[in-house]
C-alpha cells in the first residue's frame, strides 16, 4: 500500500496495487473515485478535498493494519 498526497491540489490517494491494465474509476461521491480493475480488484482510493474530507481526524489519516496505528498528517 502506497499513501500520496498533492497539497497543491489537496488530493490524497490510496494505493493498494500497481495498475497492470485499464481500470474503471467509479464516482462515489464528489470527493471520493475508486480505481477498480476488470476482475473486481480496487487498485485505489481518490480523496478529492481531502483536508475536509479528514477534518474530524484532525487532517490526518489514520491507517489501521495488524493491530497498529499509525497517523499522517495531510494539513500543512
Amino acid at each position: 500500500m502506497k499513501l500520496t498526497y498533492d497539497p497543491q491540489h489537496n488530493i490524497a490517494y490510496i494505493r493498494f496495487h500497481e495498475k497492470s491494465g485499464t481500470v474503471t474509476t467509479l464516482k462515489v461521491s464528489e470527493e471520493m473515485n475508486i480505481d477498480i480493475a476488470p476482475d473486481g480488484t480496487v487498485y485505489g482510493i481518490e480523496l478529492l478535498n481531502a483536508n475536509e474530507q479528514l477534518a474530524e481526524n484532525d487532517g490526518k489519516l489514520v491507517l489501521d493494519s495488524a493491530g497498529k496505528t499509525r497517523e499522517i498528517p495531510l494539513m500543512s
